[in-house]
């Protein structure tokens, strides 16, 4: 198994990005990894404006929450972690930027996301990441 440095970890607040931060915080923590974990919330200028059940009705509040929140459980792991929320029209386009911007080496996201016709109005975020990352994706599964 490779050594990473740098992980960075998308949240939404739901089950499947807790599970998520939870892998990531084991990870960083059984190898000494730096942990960064990221929550977006919609722009103010997007010009795509879906209906109001998507993420997008996240604020930057919010978003904050979220990451405090992953911050929480990632110390229950002993791990201490740093926290970033990003404006962003597309979730996953933000998290692969900021993947660049962290110099991550492995980027950690959650399997559940938006399904059925919604998905391919606003695509898959871990599809998007694990196909535009620089670096190492690690797609947790969540089955609820």
């Amino acid at each position: 198994m490779p050594v990473y440095e740098n992980v960075l970890v998308g949240t939404d607040g739901s089950p499947g990005s807790e599970r998520a931060v939870a892998e990531a915080a084991e990870l960083a923590r059984d190898t000494g990894a730096r942990l960064t974990i990221a929550s977006s919330y919609a722009r103010q200028d997007a010009e795509f404006v879906p209906d109001q059940n998507s993420w997008h009705d996240t604020t930057a509040g919010r978003a904050e929450d979220h990451v405090l929140s992953a911050r929480e459980l990632a110390a229950g792991f002993g791990v201490v972690s740093h926290g970033r929320t990003v404006p962003a029209s597309r979730p996953g386009t933000a998290l692969v930027a900021l993947a660049e911007e962290e110099e991550a080496d492995l980027v950690v996201v959650g399997s559940v996301g938006m399904t059925g016709p919604r998905r391919f109005v606003l695509g898959s975020v871990p599809d998007h990441v694990a196909h535009h990352a620089h670096c190492d994706v690690l797609i947790v599964r969540f089955d609820d």
